[in-house]
């Protein structure tokens, strides 16, 4: 891709491909040039007390998030692109969505909002008092409305290929752009959990074709992403995987040599990732035998399913650890 591998940087230099900054990363901001990067992609910390961060009161969760994204956009290209990607902020048990209350400090700098993108995947805690989470935001901003966007490199495959329009001049024609559709702004990728082929010591890991998704749709060859909280180093890993240049920063030694280790993987062809249009898992076409229910086991307790009728009418027996109707 490069001719000879490039090697790692620890300081920014527009000369170079690769950055891995062990530190803040407002100190690595600091040396990047106005407008130098292309695109901003990044999953900061979400104020939640994990490891790797320090719990703040929002309020100064938000005023350190708007120190840092000033710095991106000051940095961004006048076609570039901003990714911030977030969950929710949990306060005595209620919800704060981040990307409702970090939308206006974007508006502020004089960023537009292009999409708010759904994430959405099948596993993770499960709650008790309220649905469980299943999905996170990513919000997109441009700095004009002048941006760079491919949309052909992430088109998914037609639900209806054989489509073909019924009325009008192009009657008869197939109707689906053949090189497949826009993937719309709700993704399906899995998360990186304990089984997912990317999973490191990282507690909260970017899969890579969420990124690459972002990389090939809003950058061109030659220009740079930058991860300014890039933890397990898979912004730079999707950026040089697609000939881009990447650069991040982070603060906790062991993951600066997690990110180190993968970005070189990656260079060395040896780093194993999930396709990035691969189709999501599907238990029953695997024909996983953890799908069949225990209680319809012979002699297995009785537990009747959603909307499964009981045999005979009654009123349920609460009490009991496997709910049946009581006889009348």
């Amino acid at each position: 891709m490069y001719g000879e591998q490039p090697s790692i940087q620890s300081e920014f230099l527009t000369a170079e491909r690769l950055v891995v900054h062990p530190g803040d990363c407002l100190r690595l901001l600091r040396d990047v040039p106005d407008g130098a990067i292309q695109l901003v992609v990044t999953s900061p910390p979400y104020n939640l007390g994990k490891e790797y961060e320090k719990r703040l009161h929002l309020d100064a969760y938000l005023a350190q998030q708007a120190e840092v994204i000033r710095e991106c956009v000051r940095c961004l290209a006048p076609r570039g692109s901003i990714c911030w990607q977030v969950g929710n902020y949990v306060d005595r048990g209620a919800i704060i969505p981040l990307d409702t209350v970090l939308y206006p400090i974007f508006v502020e700098l004089g960023l537009r909002m292009r999409n708010r993108i759904i994430w959405h995947f099948e596993h993770g805690l499960h709650c008790s008092k309220r649905l469980s989470g299943r999905y996170e935001t990513i919000v997109w901003f441009t700095k004009s409305d002048d941006y760079v966007f491919h949309l052909d490199p992430i088109r998914v495959a037609q639900k209806y290929p054989g489509k073909k329009h019924f009325k009008g001049p192009k009657a008869g024609e197939y109707s689906c752009n053949p090189l497949g559709k826009n993937p719309g702004d709700v993704w399906v990728i899995p998360n990186v959990k304990s089984n997912h082929v990317e999973k490191t010591e990282h507690p909260c890991q970017f899969p890579v074709e969420l990124v690459e998704r972002l990389v090939l749709s809003l950058t061109d060859e030659g220009d740079w992403v930058l991860d300014p909280f890039l933890g397990s180093g898979t912004t730079v890993v999707a950026a040089i995987r697609h000939g881009r240049r990447g650069a991040g920063a982070e603060t906790v030694p062991g993951y600066v040599s997690l990110a180190r280790r993968r970005i070189m993987q990656e260079l060395d062809g040896t780093l194993r990732t999930r396709s990035m249009h691969k189709p999501v898992y599907d238990p029953a076409e695997a024909n996983n035998s953890l799908r069949n229910p225990p209680w319809k086991n012979e002699g297995a307790p009785v537990q009747l399913t959603l909307f499964e009728q009981p045999e005979e009418k009654g009123e349920y027996d609460t009490k009991s650890r496997y709910p049946r109707p009581i006889r009348t």
